[in-house]
């Protein structure tokens, strides 16, 4: 089935949409700590998709199992690694999530690895390589680590996903952001300081970037990307998830004021064709899995 123009007009649309968020997000951490951003984020998101939606009771613990990995930890790490780490270098980095969890699969499910997707994860590695040799992303290579640590931790979290694949997208972020924000609230209070200070002198950057990430990244995002996943063969579909990290890196520049050194495009271009390798293969083989943001 051929794509409608009005279709590809809208996965671009979501693809924009999660780039952008990587600036959103880093404006919002300018008013608000990163455990406490992202606690408020899945809380909005659970305020909106918990009353429209139903969780079975066998899914309760494996949803709250993936609350802590994906929503806790993932998050956690992602978000306080984007703090010091510049908004275009962590949209390419996390794109690690994709090899890592090529990786994966073929140990956990014995997804046949082949010599193209081990160029492709030798390619993406390579990239990163070059983006932590980066002057500014050098002198806060911790951080660094935290946004690579969490992408694999996503690699992980992409397993357990696919147990839940019977669950719609909103159910699951839905049910996830309930249980997930308990959880990134008492470690804001145990670990971060100046909260209650912190959410009175929020402004719009704060706020709406609570906002964006819960309605536009996660409630109109992944609902219409799981409308085109069922619309369409996955490999139509996936290629275009090369898009995001090219707006996330062009939200760093027009919102932030970025700059872009020979370094980082060479970097986010192996990357990028790493991830490119990985993820464009025939319909039998490819998966169904969307980049987190």
């Amino acid at each position: 089935m051929n794509m409608s123009l009005r279709d590809i007009a809208l996965i671009i649309f979501v693809m924009a949409v999660w780039g952008a968020n990587f600036g959103v997000s880093k404006l919002g951490l300018q008013e608000l700590p990163p455990l406490l951003l992202v606690g408020l984020r899945f809380a909005l998101t659970a305020l909106f998709l918990v009353p429209f939606t139903r969780l079975p009771r066998d899914k309760m613990l494996p949803v709250l199992l993936l609350s802590t990995t994906l929503g806790l930890l993932h998050f956690a790490l992602m978000f306080t690694g984007l703090q010091k780490v510049d908004a275009s270098t962590a949209a390419i980095a996390v794109q690690i999530q994709v090899p890592f969890s090529a990786l994966l699969a073929a140990i956990f499910f014995k997804d046949k690895l082949g010599w193209r997707r081990a160029l492709g994860m030798a390619l993406a590695i390579a990239g990163v390589v070059l983006l932590a040799g980066e002057p500014q992303t050098s002198s806060n290579i911790l951080y660094l680590g935290m946004i690579l640590t969490a992408s694999m931790i996503w690699a992980v979290s992409a397993i357990q996903m696919k147990q839940l694949s019977d669950l719609d997208t909103l159910t699951l972020n839905g049910w996830m952001g309930l249980f997930a924000a308990p959880q990134l609230l008492v470690g804001s209070w145990l670990l971060e300081d100046g909260q209650t200070e912190a959410i009175a002198n929020a402004g719009w950057q704060g706020w709406g970037a609570v906002a964006f990430m819960a309605v536009a990244v996660t409630i109109i995002g992944y609902g219409i990307w799981m409308q085109m996943l069922r619309r369409y063969q996955v490999n139509q579909v996936m290629p275009f998830t090369l898009l995001a990290p090219m707006f996330g890196v062009l939200a760093g520049v027009i919102m932030l004021g970025e700059s872009l050194s020979l370094l980082k495009l060479a970097g986010g271009a192996l990357t990028i064709l790493g991830v490119a390798i990985i993820t464009v293969r025939r319909p039998q083989q490819a998966q169904p899995v969307a980049p987190r943001s």
